[in-house]
């Protein structure tokens, strides 16, 4: 059975998950995302390694690391996961640098609990003031959890690439014209982009297009005006790729927000 029920408050998306058959395909989040598996095994690549986070395993994914998910086993999993974004957690642990976690999974219980605290109560429609309060003693916890500042540096090129693709959103992939301005060969870009990314140009281009996609539908709560803004196709070419990474449909999300 599949089920992904997603709730906002406090600036933060909390996820409540079950899964069996469906598979994340290779995307990342602009977001932290920090998550605790419930019952079974999470499976998925980070960083080209196998990574399984086993029961009250507590997931730790810094901004833009790809990554894919699935069950283990047929036995499935369930889990919950916070989506913060990066200036808000940074603002809360006192961090004027970004901060990454070096450790894909730890088993902290202390952690574990108080990501669990704040998942419950953004998802149970607790006051906001609760959950900002649970959040501040999330982020103290996380300040001591094998984080290290100072991330690497993205390579100039790298950089250069990655702005000019958030400038052309709604527009289609021009592979040509970036490697030109870069001067590079399309082929190098790819290869020099996958090296420092774990995605692809292409790849990386779609998921900003679906994140700022989903932004828009959490503002307006239109889904019809954010597809437009963002250049698909059409609807269900959007909903194909936002369910590969969200695991519920634009409308399915929307109405989640809303209930």
């Amino acid at each position: 059975m599949e089920k992904f029920l997603y709730k906002q408050a406090a600036g933060i998306t909390a996820l409540s998950a079950t899964m069996t058959e469906f598979k994340y395909k290779k995307h990342t989040h602009q977001e932290y995302a920090i998550g605790v598996t419930l019952r079974g095994i999470q499976h998925y690549h980070l960083d080209g390694c196998l990574q399984l986070s086993h029961q009250y395993g507590v997931m730790l994914f810094n901004p833009e690391q790809a990554h894919d998910g699935m069950a283990h086993d047929k036995e499935g999993l369930d889990y919950v996961m916070l989506y913060m974004d990066p200036s808000l957690l940074l603002e809360v642990m006192e961090k004027k640098e970004i901060v990454r976690f070096s450790t894909p999974i730890v088993y902290d219980y202390r952690l574990g609990q108080r990501v669990l605290g704040l998942s419950q109560a953004i998802l149970g429609g607790k006051d906001e003031a609760l959950c900002t309060e649970l959040f501040f003693a999330l982020a103290d916890s996380l300040v001591h959890t094998g984080s290290s500042a100072g991330a690497r540096k993205d390579a100039v090129v790298i950089k250069k690439a990655k702005d000019m693709l958030h400038a052309n959103l709604e527009h289609v992939l021009k592979l040509d014209e970036i490697s030109r301005e870069l001067h590079l060969s399309k082929f190098q870009l790819i290869r020099l982009f996958k090296a420092h990314m774990g995605i692809s140009p292409y790849q990386y281009f779609l998921n900003c297009k679906i994140e700022r996609a989903k932004l828009l539908i959490e503002k307006n709560r239109d889904v019809y005006s954010a597809v437009a803004a963002c250049g698909f196709v059409d609807l269900s070419h959007f909903n194909r790729h936002f369910k590969s990474v969200y695991g519920v449909t634009a409308f399915e999300y929307i109405s989640h927000l809303n209930s």
